[in-house]
């Protein structure tokens, strides 16, 4: 199956643009990860680093879950792979596979998708517990475009270097 990217419109209201923008990002990130074994998507392609693509799947899991279930929505739960908040955690794939690690990221993008939704509007406040300050979802909204675009670039050298694929 072919991942599909949504065209972020040129017109629109500033909520469906940032939507559709992060789902642009959220598809873009599954886009570089396509048509590789497990093998692959844990290959470090640019040694010392740790970094692999499953190992961003992992940790875009963990920021969706952060931002979206525990500072809009409240929900005090634990992250997927720490019960420290040790964020660097869900980099380690080492032991992953593409079948726990998509199914934990696209649980977490559903249900942002689904706290987003339900939200009245942008100026929804939630709180973050690590900064111990109020934020905005216009600003969890842009903050997750901005950390899947820094991801994304990160997710384009390390798929050049598992099998040589660039572009898009």
């Amino acid at each position: 199956m072919s991942v599909e990217r949504p065209d972020p419109p040129l017109i629109a209201s500033e909520r469906e643009m940032l939507r559709v923008f992060l789902d642009f990002h959220r598809s873009t990130l599954a886009m570089k990860c396509e048509g590789l074994t497990d093998d692959q998507l844990r290959e470090r392609s640019m040694p010392p680093s740790t970094l692999t693509l499953l190992g961003l799947v992992r940790h875009m899991a963990e920021v969706e879950r952060t931002w979206f279930r525990r500072a809009i929505a409240g929900e005090d739960i634990p992250l997927v792979w720490s019960d420290e908040f040790d964020f660097q955690a869900a980099y380690d794939a080492s032991s992953s596979t593409r079948s726990e690690a998509f199914d934990a990221w696209e649980s977490e993008v559903a249900r942002s998708r689904q706290i987003e939704s339900g939200a009245e509007s942008l100026e929804v406040l939630g709180y973050q517990p690590r900064w111990k300050e109020h934020v905005s979802l216009r600003f969890v909204m842009l903050h997750l475009i901005h950390e899947y675009a820094r991801h994304n670039g990160h997710a384009d050298f390390l798929r050049e270097g598992v099998d040589g694929t660039v572009g898009a």
